[in-house]
């Protein structure tokens, strides 16, 4: 790879300074025989029949305008490049880059660049980042708007299909282009609530440890927070090629969102020790096979197709609602899709999508001792690792995901991007493993009902004697989601409605994955598996015998059955700066306000139900919130936002909220802060 990376850029370089030196003699050159074409013919770059339209050019001057022009076409010099050499090419202009919306509320270049023929419009902030120095032969810049644009939808995964040398780059690392982008966020956040000392909104999940209950203390436990660690960094990167029907696209993201580094020189500053981390990784390929038909395919770590196609615009996006009625997540997958334009004066679009994902069933215990108890052996980092990978990894099968996205110009009125509406689902599986060992009452880490009085003894041999190889458990992974995004010149609406089966990993279903169904079933024991969960558990479809335990034939492994859930958000965006017609060039040309209300709720059965094992307490999770936004300029924006985040406990569970019983815990969070984009 360093070698082909190192061919081209030298291949590049020589070409480049030929065609200067070239376009810069005087006089008189007769020669009809172009050796730069030659030379590129026996590399295989041209054919005979180019370099024989090469050659039969009047002047060298012309000779290299003709070889500018196929190796632009070619995507082996960009038209920057070839302008340059002071060789016209005569091609479409350059689209300027177009910008999104990210979830943080800030506008960043998008993953993929959009085609200049489609209605697609900037958002109210222009491209961060420097633009080049214009050339002599460059397309003049693009006027200034006449409106304030309207707010864009977050387009985690646009429709249009990439614009090939739609990249503008900042610098070029040989011949691939290359532009950064990010944003630096500081934020001031007060929670009224907050139990479990996070500095961002975490669901009800706070339990004190003596006590085994949801207690708060004397207090809500109010908390005041200052944080810099939602600031992003990323680049966008375009290949190229031969072929000018591929185009060659990645991105790679990082934040400082994830985890603390724990270090002996770190550890008591670990609160301002935020450990950089990958938020996505992918390279992109598109073959355009017509004017109206685009394929493409994906590989690395990027957005999910299920849920995150539709996000909400809020300023705290260290969790961005999770288990408050957003789903969402990112993930390594391969990904093949198709756009198909379908005309009209819509601009219709149509765009069905397909992946394999890594599978993970998200099951994570914050321990950092090795110890057996109730719900297993809890290892820390295993844990992680082993609960959050392993159970998917060990079904032994990827995860399914589809997509199908119809795109459409809803309203025509300048500076408005296109409607969407979008269905994704997944489907998956998790297995958790029992080995013999685990099961032998002289070996492994066994429940305390192995080691117990005889019966239990007894019980726990019957078990061995059924499976002497283990047993394995398993259970299924699914969703389906419905969204729409309608954007236009008075409002943008966001909206998102789901259901499925373990969305622990989606961050849906308050948290919950899987119950262990002991219906119809006796002297059920739950068995360490090899991830460190003692969570498959096997049973006696009779009483057992006190004496020989269960008979051999009525020995079973309890199913285990996905809990369900449902919700889904409402957000709308209001463009105050265009309402009142404000100047685009003028400071108040920023102003958006963002209303916004999303749920997450479990099927109440799920949870409730004594023969189902394996769920917690939480029954519903909800958010209120209101987010104001004004820009100063093209790169710095500040925000404000009040919210309300609410855990509800299924009927006839408390909380202990400052002394005082409650079914409900709420945080009332108000946020303030800067973010500078680049």
């Amino acid at each position: 790879m360093k070698k082909t990376v190192l061919r081209f850029s030298l291949l590049i370089s020589v070409l480049v300074l030929a065609l200067l030196a070239a376009a810069q003699q005087q006089g008189n050159h007769t020669t009809n025989n172009n050796p730069l074409a030659v030379l590129l013919q026996s590399k295989g770059i041209l054919s005979p029949a180019e370099v024989a339209m090469i050659n039969q050019a009047s002047s060298p001057e012309e000779a290299n305008a003709r070889l500018a022009q196929l190796l632009v076409k070619k995507g082996l010099i960009s038209q920057q490049e070839s302008a340059s050499t002071g060789a016209p090419v005569n091609t479409t202009t350059v689209a300027p880059v177009n910008t999104a919306m990210d979830s943080s509320g800030v506008h960043l270049v998008n993953t993929v660049l959009h085609n200049p023929n489609t209605d697609v419009v900037s958002t109210s902030l222009p491209s961060p980042g420097p633009e080049p120095a214009p050339q002599a032969s460059a397309a003049p810049p693009p006027a200034a708007p006449a409106v304030v644009a309207a707010i864009a939808p977050v387009r985690v995964l646009p429709v249009d299909p990439p614009l090939r040398d739609g990249l503008v780059p900042a610098f070029r690392t040989g011949p691939v282009k290359m532009t950064p982008y990010g944003f630096l966020k500081a934020t001031a956040a007060h929670d009224t609530s907050a139990p479990n000392g996070d500095d961002f909104p975490f669901i009800g999940l706070f339990t004190a440890a003596a006590t085994g209950t949801t207690n708060t203390g004397p207090t809500k436990d109010p908390e005041f927070h200052i944080k810099a660690r939602a600031s992003r960094f990323g680049a966008n990167f375009e290949w190229p090629d031969a072929s000018p029907k591929l185009t060659f696209t990645g991105r790679v993201e990082a934040d400082f969102e994830g985890n603390f580094s724990v270090v002996d020189n770190r550890n008591v500053s670990s609160i301002r020790s935020n450990a950089l981390q990958l938020r996505l990784a992918y390279v992109r390929m598109d073959y355009a096979a017509s004017d109206k038909s685009d394929f493409y395919f994906e590989g690395g770590q990027d957005w999910t197709l299920f849920g995150s196609s539709a996000l909400p615009n809020l300023l705290e996006t260290t969790f961005l609602a999770a288990y408050y009625g957003d789903v969402y997540e990112r993930s390594p997958q391969m990904m093949v899709g198709w756009v198909q334009k379908l005309g009209s004066s819509l601009h219709l679009k149509i765009s069905p999508t397909f992946a394999i994902m890594m599978p993970s069933s998200a099951q994570v215990e914050k321990s950092a001792a090795n110890t057996f108890s109730a719900t297993g052996a809890v290892n820390g980092l295993a844990d992680q690792l082993g609960q959050g990978e392993r159970e998917g990894a060990d079904s032994d099968r990827p995860e399914y995901e589809g997509r199908l996205a119809i795109q459409w110009q809803l309203d025509k009125a300048p500076g408005v991007a296109p409607a969407q509406l979008i269905w994704s689902g997944f489907y998956a599986k998790r297995t958790s493993i029992v080995t013999s060992n685990a099961m032998t009452v002289a070996g492994g880490l066994l429940p305390a009902t192995c080691t117990g009085t005889p019966a239990e003894v007894a019980l726990c041999a019957s078990y061995a004697a059924a499976f002497p190889h283990g047993y394995t458990a398993t259970s299924k992974l699914w969703g389906d989601q419905l969204a729409l995004q309608l954007p236009t010149r008075w409002f943008t609406l966001v909206a998102s409605a789901y259901k499925g089966g373990d969305l622990r990993f989606m961050f849906g279903g308050q948290a919950n994955s899987f119950n262990t169904d002991l219906a119809g079933l006796n002297s059920s024991i739950k068995f360490e598996t090899v991830d460190g969960l003692g969570n498959a558990a096997m049973a006696c479809s009779v009483t057992p015998d006190p004496v020989t335990g269960c008979p051999a034939g009525n020995v079973v492994i309890a199913p285990e059955r996905p809990i369900r859930s449902f919700g889904g958000f409402i957000n709308l965006g209001l463009p105050l700066s265009r309402w009142f017609n404000a100047n685009p060039k003028g400071h108040n040309a920023g102003w958006q306000l963002f209303l916004h209300a999303g749920k997450d709720q479990m099927v109440h059965r799920d949870i409730s139900t004594e023969t189902l094992t394996g769920s917690n307490a939480l029954l519903m999770g909800k958010l209120l919130a209101a987010s104001l936004f004004y820009k100063v300029n093209p790169w710095c924006m500040f925000a404000i936002e009040q919210s309300t985040y609410a855990t509800r406990l299924k009927n006839n569970e408390n909380y202990s909220i400052a002394g005082s019983p409650s079914n409900e815990w709420q945080d009332h969070r108000t946020e303030f802060g800067p973010v500078f984009t680049f």
